[in-house]
């Protein structure tokens, strides 16, 4: 691995806590000007990767490097920004003054008000900030992560307690920082985010790398196809349930959805039932049924 090209570069990285591994082996590297997309089910290790890429914690075995260098060196250089779901505001201060220590603080800062107005909180600067809301409190959580000219941004769970309106507003502004050359890395459970916004989707189950592509790569990786229809009169589930290839399946009321490693072979079968489906569509897994086909598969094998 080359590390001195890399932004980020994870080399046999591991870390345990007692029995429980919660990085396990992971090797990876993020490079200038990707939008990457961390991944997995709770406990598959992206909060421990984050703590470890920031320093805040140090591996049992194998290096962590960004630009190169040390965590602690980059970060110092004010290489970094980051925006943790740990950690709280600062109480009795006002929004502009939490971010002008940022600015203060930063090697390269940006001025209070642009970074104020880049995070939508312009608004709300003279508001105390334990007196705001969860979103506007994750707004500011990005001002002081995006206070200088960092190379890379690391945010972790960054738009919940947004609405609508917000998040697409904030991906909008970080799309802006990646077209700028930026490298941003974001774990996330709004899988439909990482689908709309990542160049790049990890993801980790276990602490180990199980997928490492494009969405669309991920979506194939899956190996399965959605199949939804509706049935008239009585649905023989249990027929339903023998078709062959079949991955999963719901039903519900008169309509049915699987999910299928091979929808060609599924749907001829279906109609060797007898069965008549209406308003039959066949389309890809989208990226949250990719991901759970792809960590339900590795958990399977673990059994």
């Amino acid at each position: 691995m080359t590390t001195t090209a890399s932004v980020v570069a994870f080399d046999q990285v591991s870390k345990a806590y007692d029995a429980v591994r919660a990085v396990d082996g992971l090797t990876l590297a993020l490079r200038p000007g990707e939008t990457v997309a961390l991944l997995g089910p709770n406990g598959a290790g992206k909060s421990t990767t984050l703590d470890l890429l920031l320093g805040l914690k140090n591996p049992d075995s194998g290096t962590v490097r960004l630009f190169g260098t040390s965590p602690r060196e980059a970060i110092v250089a004010g290489r970094v920004g980051a925006m943790l779901q740990s950690g709280g505001l600062m109480d009795e201060v006002t929004v502009a003054e939490l971010v002008r220590l940022a600015c203060d603080l930063h090697p390269k800062p940006y001025r209070p008000s642009e970074v104020l107005s880049r995070a939508g909180i312009a608004q709300i600067a003279d508001r105390k900030v334990d007196k705001l809301s969860g979103g506007q409190a994750q707004r500011v959580r990005f001002a002081l992560a995006t206070a200088g000219d960092s190379d890379l941004i690391v945010l972790d769970e960054p738009t919940t307690g947004m609405d609508v309106t917000t998040r697409q507003a904030f991906w909008a502004t970080m799309r802006e920082q990646a077209d700028q050359g930026r490298t941003v890395l974001f774990a996330t459970h709004y899988l439909e985010e990482a689908d709309a916004v990542a160049d790049r989707v990890l993801v980790l189950h276990r602490g180990r790398l199980l997928a490492d592509g494009t969405a669309a790569e991920i979506k194939a990786k899956a190996g399965a196809r959605r199949i939804s229809f509706d049935v008239e009169g009585t649905v023989d589930e249990v027929a339903l349930h023998a078709l062959p290839f079949l991955t999963g399946i719901d039903i519900s009321g008169r309509t049915v959805r699987i999910q299928s490693a091979d929808a060609d072979a599924t749907v001829h079968a279906l109609y060797g039932l007898g069965v008549h489906p209406r308003n039959l569509e066949v389309a890809g897994l989208g990226l949250e049924q990719a991901f759970v086909a792809i960590t339900t598969a590795e958990e399977a094998k673990s059994k």
